[in-house]
């Protein structure tokens, strides 16, 4: 890259706030027009409420936790309650807008030996499941109650694996006394129309909370640095009031796509009376349709949403994955199918206690009660892979159970709706402890789902297969290698020198180098070495690899004095002197940027156990390597040779 294609993306990137703040204005608007109303969604006293899952959320799961063995049940809850009493499980400072920020819940990641799971610009380092005896592995990384609340944790994974493959398309998984009892009271009660803002207003009491995320990820008092669904990813957020939320949810492009999302409400609380009232035949039970489509209108509207999304997809970032998911539509994919062998690779602990948060906001869009995460995505996933979730409510780190309590608003609850879909209810599943939900097919990329908070605290286990190809120890490892492939050690003075100077093959070599250093060096020490007083897994390959960077350095320092020597040809300084430049002005800023953030005023109020580290560097722990050279010092000598 030359030194004018710098400035030009400068220019790209200015052109591009601004358009992301005309988009905020338009979705402002969008919910100036909303206003107050609220759409339906229903719950399980509802009646249609199992007609409403069959037809549009037939990717979702439920597995009571009278139906898991009672042994796992213990074990899971002691190591959840171990890795917490031990102090494990920590807030992260994330990345939003170009802000720090923390999560307001407190997580681990746990998974198999060398993963790492990426999410606003963090990487999370995996502490390994244990499956097998480590010290006889000689990887007695772990005390011996944390390894073994690490191997209770992969045998529920093991446990999530076989029964996600062996689940069939339908399979809801609700057959336990409950959902009997449910389906009977349903019966009894008659007609019931769906929850409104009214009746969540009722139902969630208590000012207990805070905005977090959990499955997602961190809080703000800004609504604008919640617009990361799209942009950041990573699984949603409870933001500040109705504008953060809407911006995670979508993004819109014109006033005629904002009116066209309003005016169908009240048609949709309409069609769901006659759902709750058995009037609606697309979402009666399975053989009682008949041939029908559904009710009146219905396919108008959701061809209007499909139109709208169209229309639209110039402001979505996204688009191109959702167009090839499926996303937008009521209906998930029936292509995928849930008998292949499924293995989670990771899960997400995560903990939150409600009444320790000084706010919870309320779900802006259909009343469903006060939030713990907002809408979101799970991502950094394999494409239509499932995500299975463990619940543990319990009132303390002694592990008393959070069940019972005044009915639905003392439980944990999941909301799900379809993504870019007002015309279709929500639908909201409550969660007692032990519950597990599986997420099937592509029901995380057609729908969006939130986590609505009880009363009692609440750990979860979300068991994910994350897209790891550039995520793992082993590829960073063979990174290092095709880098230092280039360069030559004199075995007698010890000397170095660089094996070939094609541009492509520098330019290759330092893409690596500033991989190396940001995505991995600098992630471990702001936030990845804090585990390492839990766990010292991680400790002896990080210190390898900071050993490669050290020797990637001195391949930088190499090209330069080649660039700056008199004697090459012009033609030839001139290519490496622009290859050159490009990847110390990407370093510079970046190293500016993980500076900043080590320095920040919000890095300096965590403990020093967990304060971020400004590493990699120099001539401290090795006084026999060179200090940093000046990064600027060098841009500015390589752009006057360009000028020349």
């Amino acid at each position: 890259m030359k030194a004018r294609q710098c400035k030009h993306n400068s220019r790209n990137m200015k052109r591009s706030g601004d358009s992301e703040g005309e988009k905020r204005r338009k979705r402002r608007r969008l919910l100036q027009e909303l206003g107050d109303q609220k759409i339906p969604f229903l719950g399980p006293s509802d009646r249609g409420y199992q007609q409403l899952w069959d037809s549009s959320y037939t990717g979702l799961a439920l597995r009571r936790s009278c139906s898991l063995p009672t042994e796992l049940h213990g074990r899971v809850q002691a190591a959840l309650l171990t890795l917490r009493r031990k102090g494990c499980l920590l807030r992260d400072l994330v990345r939003v807008r170009d802000r720090d920020v923390f999560t307001a819940v407190s997580r681990a990641l746990l998974g198999e030996p060398g993963h790492t799971y990426r999410y606003l610009d963090t990487r999370l380092f995996a502490i390994p499941w244990h499956s097998e005896d480590s010290e006889v592995k000689g990887q007695n990384c772990c005390d011996p109650d944390l390894r073994a609340a690490c191997k209770s944790l992969w045998e529920l994974n093991t446990f999530f694996c076989s029964d996600v493959s062996q689940l069939k398309e339908g399979d809801r998984l609700t057959q336990c006394a409950k959902a009997g009892e449910v389906e009977a009271k349903q019966s009894e009660e008659g007609d019931t129309e769906s929850k409104h803002s009214e009746d969540s207003k009722n139902s969630e009491g208590g000012d207990s909370g805070s905005r977090q995320s959990e499955e997602g990820d961190t809080e703000s008092k800004h609504s604008e640095e919640w617009d990361i669904e799209s942009k950041h990813s990573e699984e949603g957020c409870s933001g500040s009031k109705q504008e953060g939320e809407w911006e995670t949810d979508s993004k819109h492009s014109s006033e005629e796509g904002e009116t066209s999302q309003v005016k169908p409400i009240e048609a949709v609380a309409t069609a769901v009376k006659e759902l709750s009232e058995g009037k609606c035949p697309a979402l009666a039970p399975k053989g009682v349709s008949g041939t029908q489509t559904g009710p009146v209108g219905l396919k108008a509207q959701e061809k209007t949403v499909a139109q709208l999304k169209h229309s639209l997809s110039e402001y979505h970032v996204e688009e191109k994955e959702e167009q090839a998911s499926g996303q937008g539509c009521s209906q998930p994919s029936l292509q995928q199918g849930c008998t292949r062998s499924v293995k989670f690779n990771v899960t997400l602990l995560n903990y939150m206690d409600p009444t320790a948060m000084s706010q919870l906001k309320e779900e802006p869009y259909y009343g469903m009660g006060k939030m713990a995460v907002g809408w979101h995505h799970d991502e950094n996933l394999i494409s239509h892979s499932p995500v299975a979730v463990y619940s543990y409510s319990c009132h303390d780190d002694k592990g008393e159970s959070g069940e019972g309590g005044s009915g639905e608003k003392a439980c944990w609850r999941i909301g799900l709706k379809v993504a870019w879909d007002i015309h279709t209810p929500g639908l909201m599943l409550p969660l007692d402890s032990g519950d597990c939900y599986y997420m099937r097919d592509d029901l995380n990329s057609t729908h969006q789902h939130c986590v609505l908070a009880g009363e009692t605290a609440r750990f979860s286990s979300t068991h994910r297969v994350a897209e790891c190809s550039s995520g793992t120890l082993t590829y960073i490892q063979s990174r290092c290698q095709e880098a230092l492939s280039n360069l030559h050690t004199d075995p007698e003075t010890g000397s170095h020198s660089l094996l070939a100077l094609r541009p492509t093959t520098l330019q290759h070599c330092e893409e690596i180098h500033n991989e190396v250093e940001f995505e991995w060096l600098r992630q471990y020490w702001f936030q990845g070495q804090r585990y390492a007083r839990f766990c010292s897994w991680w400790t002896r390959p990080m210190e390898q690899l900071e050993k490669d960077w050290r020797l990637m350095e001195t391949m930088t320092m190499l090209l330069l004095a080649t660039v700056e020597e008199e004697d090459g040809a012009e033609e030839g300084r001139r290519e490496m002197a622009e290859t050159l430049l490009a990847a110390l002005t990407d370093r510079h800023q970046q190293r500016q940027t993980w500076r900043d953030r080590c320095h920040s005023s919000l890095a300096q109020t965590l403990p020093p156990e967990e304060a971020p580290v400004d590493r990699p560097f120099w001539g401290v722990d090795d006084p026999s390597m060179p200090l940093p050279f000046d990064l600027a010092d060098i841009i500015n000598r390589v752009e006057s040779l360009l000028w020349r």
